[in-house]
């Protein structure tokens, strides 16, 4: 909360004193105008404490009656409590309500779900509810932290569910990282769901237990950093060739970082129909995934920079892509969050056909639909196809300039849902 004079210039004096020490600035809301002074609630992003002293500093140090009244979080407040809830469909309010409900009318729905296992889709929630399951070994950017400091993550994807998709997402929290035993308690609590969603699973062990538990149940499996950020990358990919005049399926694509996410978005470009996907890691048994799944491994970051018309990088470290290594009308995705692995701009002067960073690449754009539409169609799989048509319909809803949709329009959550139900319908 920052009051200033009531005189014009003064907001942008605080803007200015923000920027120069790298604060971002988010709403501003005027809260009250004086005759002599106006109160606003500035929302300023900051990467740590250091920063936001800083910004506070800063502000302070403009003087003239300018200076700030309080410091609050708002995202700290927003999760008090936490962001989910599980209540009632039905409103409980007379005996007759309670006879329908529990006892004794709910023991005939118990004897037909006993006869047809089946129809518990019909008449409980399982058909709509979705574990989010996580060992809390690889969330967001902060790394294995376990999986209690992963629940608001977890809450998030839940949250999301609800509102884009109408599903229940219930989290699920192990306290193992042994693929044994999570694969062992995810097929346990599994008849009370109707699909699984693994999150923030580290690698390498992410692609075992996704394996393993996609050929041992027989409801849909996902695991969002993989296949949700690469349906949400080909997607991206698909919008950005348009853009530069590129025949995406006859490019040559790299994949900077064989990870969980970067060998899952080699694969969604093959399935997409690109032939040539090559790829580089420090890793060698990354390379050896990727060339079982038919990518081509390269020696060095610098021969896939001179190879590839366009290039996917997903390796956490910022800088990484020299403003030299880039070719004329390249398209560069630096997908590395907060920061990328070359700044949009520094490509683009170097010579880029079209360039980007991570922060419109959100996963939310692709798995609440994703999952919407598997649902309804009863499918027991996601498979890469169902996968493609949902980057290709959230392409689809991308409108020119941008490089994905806004993820809080309805629409694209509705149509990648059509096109994932249409195909799962005719693999039924």
């Amino acid at each position: 909360m920052v009051e200033t004079p009531s005189k014009p210039g003064n907001l942008g004096r605080v803007a200015t004193a923000i920027g120069s020490v790298g604060g971002d600035i988010g709403d501003i809301v005027t809260v009250q105008i004086g005759p002599f002074t106006t109160m606003r609630d500035i929302t300023v992003h900051c990467e740590n404490e250091e920063q936001l002293h800083a910004v506070i500093d800063a502000i302070q140090s403009l003087g003239g009656g300018i200076r700030v009244r309080t410091v609050s979080d708002d995202v700290l407040r927003a999760h008090e409590g936490g962001k989910i809830h599980m209540k009632s469909k039905m409103d409980i309010r007379s005996l007759a309500d309670l006879r329908q409900v529990y006892t004794p009318g709910v023991a005939n729905v118990c004897r037909v779900i006993q006869e047809d296992p089946e129809k518990a889709r019909i008449y409980t929630s399982i058909g709509n509810t979705v574990a989010i399951v996580t060992d809390g070994t690889a969330i967001l950017g902060l790394g294995d932290i376990g999986p209690v400091a992963g629940m608001p993550v977890m809450e998030g994807k839940a949250a999301l569910f609800d509102r884009f998709a109408g599903i229940s997402g219930v989290p699920i929290l192990l306290n193992t990282k042994d693929p044994d035993e999570i694969v062992r308690t995810v097929k346990t609590i599994s008849p009370g769901f109707g699909g699984i969603l693994l999150e923030d699973i580290g690698s390498p062990h992410c692609f075992e237990v996704e394996d393993r538990l996609k050929e041992e149940l027989d409801i849909p499996v996902m695991h969002d950093d993989q296949h949700g950020t690469a349906v949400v990358t080909l997607a991206a990919v698909i919008s950005a060739c348009r853009c530069a005049g590129v025949d995406l399926k006859e490019a040559v694509v790299g994949q900077v970082g064989l990870g969980a996410a970067g060998l899952a978005i080699c694969r969604m470009f093959l399935a997409y129909g690109v032939q040539r996907v090559h790829g580089v890691d420090l890793n060698e048994d990354a390379k050896k995934r990727l060339a079982a799944y038919g990518g081509e491994p390269l020696n060095s970051l610098e021969e896939l920079m001179q190879t590839c018309d366009i290039v996917i990088s997903t390796t956490g470290v910022p800088g990484l892509i020299k403003p030299e290594m880039i070719r004329e009308g390249q398209v560069i995705l630096a997908l590395s969050n907060p920061k990328p692995e070359i700044e949009p701009e520094d490509a683009l002067k170097a010579g880029a056909g079209f360039a980007a960073d991570g922060r419109s690449v959100n996963n939310v754009l692709g798995f609440p639909g994703i999952f919407r539409g598997v649902l309804n169609a009863g499918a027991k799989r996601i498979t890469h196809e169902m996968l493609v048509v949902a980057a290709e319909a959230i392409a689809d809803c991308t409108r020119d300039g941008e490089l994905v949709p806004h993820p809080l329009n309805p629409k694209v959550h509705r149509e990648v849902a059509r096109a994932v139900e249409e195909v799962a319908g005719r693999g039924l």
